[in-house]
């Protein structure tokens, strides 16, 4: 199975490393390869352009692809299934428009030019709203045109809005919500290996906001120190040999640990022991 990742860019790294944490190491993955193989022998990288994987996977060189939305709507592949938001790369596709200008709303580029890298989607956005606009199809620096009478607005990737502020654009609508997502074709969704994968990768997602908590609890104290855990179900309980305690162990949020582990210790709890999940499958 090929899995394609981001050959460059910002969503490169954050994907190699994904793959890493839920156990599918690269193997001899120079820079500039095509190919790389993981320890897995059925699974192999395919390195590619974001804006390219939805095609490879669509046309079969892939089997699944990691990219963001935003490229797969861009490609109308309708064929491709989103299986996971892997929850990186985050931001929005926006019409924007000069502050003070004559755009409002997206209803006053009625007869006018929106300039973008995503003719696609903003032909979708368009007619959606019942608009009818030329599109100027650019490969970069959108946020310029409409001071160069290109264009009256553009529609653009924005993450803080830092660069549209610079150029005096604000934000009229949102056009798009997007983030790195794992694709698959319809033909193969049902495989076993693929389902390997995605469950792999969920399970690096699902353990981020978690931490492990072991900790000894004397044993009339085991109910109080129950009700203070707020964990994933009921915790682990274990009897330690020779000891008037037990070991407990623990899953919880980890935005929750600092006020646990003070309740805990209040409850009697001692050794607390707070340590990083590096994958937990549901």
């Amino acid at each position: 199975m090929r899995i394609a990742v981001p050959n460059k860019g910002r969503l490169h790294d954050p994907s190699v490393d994904l793959l890493e944490r839920a156990g599918l190491h690269v193997v001899d993955g120079a820079d500039r390869k095509l190919y790389a193989d993981t320890v897995d022998p059925e699974v192999t990288i395919l390195y590619a352009r974001a804006a390219d994987i939805p095609e490879y996977v669509s046309d079969g060189a892939a089997d699944v692809g990691i990219t963001g939305l935003d490229q797969v709507r861009e490609s109308e592949t309708d064929e491709l299934v989103d299986l996971l938001d892997l929850e990186f790369g985050a931001c929005r596709l926006v019409l924007a428009a000069p502050e003070e200008g004559s755009v409002e709303s997206v209803t006053d580029l009625e007869g006018g030019t929106v300039a973008t890298e995503f003719p696609n989607v903003t032909r979708a956005y368009l007619d959606e709203q019942g608009v009818d606009a030329d599109i100027a199809e650019v490969s970069g620096a959108t946020e310029l045109t409409p001071h160069v009478d290109i264009a009256d607005a553009i529609v653009d990737i924005t993450s803080t809005g830092t660069t549209l502020r610079m150029n005096r654009l604000e934000v009229i609508d949102d056009v798009l919500e997007s983030s790195v997502r794992l694709f698959a074709r319809e033909d193969v969704v049902d495989d076993p290996k693929v389902e390997q994968v995605r469950t792999a990768l969920s399970s690096v997602k699902t353990a981020e906001d978690k931490r492990y908590l072991m900790m000894n609890v004397p044993e009339e104290n085991l109910d109080a120190v129950k009700d203070v855990i707020p964990g994933m179900g009921g915790p682990t309980v274990m009897d330690i040999a020779g000891e008037e305690l037990v070991a407990v162990h623990a899953v919880v949020d980890e935005q929750s640990v600092f006020e646990t582990i003070t309740d805990l210790k209040a409850e009697g709890a001692t050794d607390v022991l707070v340590t990083e999940i590096e994958r937990l499958v549901e």
